[in-house]
């Protein structure tokens, strides 16, 4: 009977994740994401290297420089003489970082939450969604400005931050996907194998939730770089002397018509990551939904 549980899982699993890569390897879409984002990845860990230099250095002799190659600062400098360049890059790769990580630590708590909430049932299942409904009905704003008031304002706190209530909607996903996955034979052969509850849910709910929470995940790290730019663009996001590309533009839309470059250029950085990451996400949503029919 323990054998038999897992090749019941198996086609579910396994099967559907062969499809999902069949259908993303002739998507031009997903291609084309995975270019602009390993070119984006590429400027923002190797760009810095290539420039002398430094994201917070001070040339006074060229404050609010425009862009142009037969100088130091190829992209400009801001109203501080600082190289638009290297901070572009290191906006690019701050909030490439938030999103990223904030999007693992949400789809982590979402998927054991709701994964548990789904496989339970019951008064288990109605008392964690009413948590989670408790939870819904705070403002994000508010949440994040206690938690500066109270800890302090780091790029660390927006990874707690951001990452604690972005798992809400993971949460409710997989709740549901979990509930029917829990009538599933292969579950049924578990529970006659001894297999406990904690065992279940991460050995055989989890592994077949994951296909549609990880296409929502890729749509999930656009949302939360855009919140962490407009919580930089407030004053609660990164602090000087580092940057984020909230902060960049916030900076830029102060000078956008005696310098127009210190807006365009950390904004086309951010529209290009948004675009990327939402054309990933939506070729493969489409690849697990074709892939399910």
């Amino acid at each position: 009977m323990r054998a038999a549980a897992h090749p019941a899982e198996g086609p579910i699993a396994t099967g559907l994740w062969r499809g999902a890569w069949r259908h993303l390897r002739a998507s031009r879409a997903a291609w084309t994401a995975v270019a602009i984002l390993a070119a984006l990845l590429l400027l923002a860990l190797a760009g810095p290297l290539l420039n002398p230099n430094h994201y917070d250095a001070i040339d006074w002799s060229c404050v609010a420089m425009p862009p142009g190659l037969r100088h130091a600062h190829w992209w400009g400098t801001d109203g501080l003489g600082r190289d638009l360049f290297v901070r572009t890059c290191q906006g690019l790769r701050i909030s490439l970082a938030i999103g990223v990580i904030a999007t693992s630590v949400s789809l982590a708590v979402g998927i054991v939450y709701g994964a548990t909430a789904g496989f339970a049932g019951g008064r288990v299942d109605h008392l964690m969604m009413r948590v989670i409904e408790i939870l819904s009905g705070l403002p994000l704003i508010f949440f994040v400005i206690v938690l500066t008031v109270v800890f302090g304002r780091s790029v660390e706190l927006l990874f707690f931050a951001i990452g604690a209530i972005g798992w809400l909607t993971t949460a409710r996903i997989v709740r549901g996907q979990a509930m029917v996955v829990r009538g599933r034979e292969f579950i049924e052969a578990a529970r006659v194998a001894g297999a406990g509850p904690v065992s279940i849910v991460l050995r055989h709910v989890v592994p077949n939730v994951i296909g549609p929470v990880i296409a929502y995940g890729t749509l999930t790290v656009p949302q939360i770089v855009l919140f962490e730019s407009f919580l930089s663009f407030l004053g609660l996001g990164v602090q000087e002397p580092h940057a984020s590309l909230g902060t960049l533009i916030s900076a830029g839309a102060a000078e956008m018509q005696s310098a127009p470059w210190m807006l365009l250029i950390p904004g086309s950085m951010l529209a290009l990551l948004l675009i990327a990451f939402h054309l990933l996400g939506d070729a493969l949503r489409d690849a697990l939904e074709l892939d399910e029919r």
